[in-house]
């Protein structure tokens, strides 16, 4: 996808010795004098053989954000040139192995995508170990907000060729930008069980769902319906991967997500908890828009896999059953879609409840 482009030029990148201005800019007066000569670009010996420099360049005037007003240019601290936390299998500036192995766990440790690493950015929920940007991107009101925070921050940012930062891509379309992080936290699924604020718990657990581009999606409109709890089996389905992560545009950083071993042994916890399990089937002849007032209780969604839908151990432990109306010739939704219907039925309810 190919980046929009900012009618304000794009601002040069500073790589000459400490004290020059953000930006490359000489400031010496040029009258009656040769302009001096630039420094050259201070490289790691591994860093130079990638095509990596640092990245130092100030953030720039594009947009109010609800993150980035409250910092400033001038006011941010400049972060000390410093090594980050080595990446997974590799070194600063260097790619992680392709044969490094996989950590257990939700996952998350490489963030694609300019929406998805500035909501990184702005959680601050784990360490961030330093960005990759394209050398050549074009610039954008995004970009600059996401080099502000990472500069309050002190989170490093080292521009990269095109084709390391490619290569290095696990997403069909990175956007210019890769963020290396720690992984993800993990919820305590007990701790989902309880009502919290006056909420009463609103899970969404998913049954065997290996596509990342649906579960990416899903996990965002349960972002946007505020679900308070994500439920994932540790076998047979996707985690987070970095096109989970870009698909739901953020929505990882901000929804609590667990690993089960066994998903009907969880519902069968939720249940003893009185917490209403209800099962999304396209067999079913009672449809969503029948729960009614389930809603308002503790309640969780339950969603199957693309192909096969809801396991038979899965279906037999939910309280009820129901399906989503298909009035055309498509006998069903993909499961990202149903996951937005059902969603916010239940939360129709429950903001029809408290008016």
């Amino acid at each position: 996808m190919a980046a929009r482009k900012s009618s304000k030029p794009k601002a040069k990148v500073n790589l000459g010795p400490p004290g020059r201005p953000a930006g490359g800019r000489n400031t010496n007066s040029r009258a009656g004098s040769k302009a001096a000569p630039k420094a050259a670009s201070p490289r790691s010996g591994a860093a130079a053989s990638r095509g990596v420099v640092s990245r130092s360049k100030g953030a720039g005037a594009g947009g109010a954000s609800r993150s980035a007003a409250s910092f400033s240019r001038d006011d941010a601290p400049r972060p000390k040139a410093r090594r980050s936390a080595p990446l997974p299998g590799g070194r600063r500036g260097e790619a992680p192995r392709r044969n490094a192995p996989v950590a257990k766990g939700l996952g998350g440790e490489q963030i694609e995508g300019r929406q998805a690493v500035r909501e990184l950015l702005i959680g601050q929920k784990r360490k961030i170990r330093e960005i990759w940007m394209a050398s050549d991107i074009d610039a954008a009101p995004i970009l600059d907000d996401i080099e502000q925070i990472a500069h309050a921050h002190r989170v490093p940012i080292l521009e990269v060729a095109r084709r390391t930062l490619e290569d290095t891509a696990r997403s069909e379309a990175p956007q210019g930008i890769i963020a290396f992080a720690a992984q993800l936290e993990e919820a305590s699924f007990a701790d989902m069980l309880k009502t919290h604020n006056g909420v009463a718990p609103f899970l969404v657990a998913v049954d065997g769902v290996t596509d990342p581009g649906n579960l990416g999606a899903l996990l965002r409109c349960c972002d946007g319906a505020g679900v308070t709890g994500v439920v994932l089996p540790k076998h047979r389905a996707v985690h987070v991967t970095p096109t989970v992560a870009k698909s739901a545009a953020g929505a990882v950083e901000h929804v609590p997500m667990t690993l089960v071993s066994g998903l009907p042994t969880a519902i069968q916890q939720m249940k003893d908890k009185g917490i209403w399990v209800v099962g999304l089937d396209d067999s079913s002849t009672e449809t969503l828009f029948d729960i009614g007032k389930l809603a308002n209780d503790g309640i969780c969604i339950v969603l199957g896999s693309e192909g096969t839908g809801l396991s038979r151990l899965v279906k037999d432990r939910c309280d009820t059953i129901v399906g989503i109306p298909m009035l055309g010739q498509v006998s069903s939704l993909n499961v990202s879609a149903a996951a937005a219907l059902a969603t916010y039925e239940v939360t129709r309810v429950r903001m029809a409840g408290r008016a």
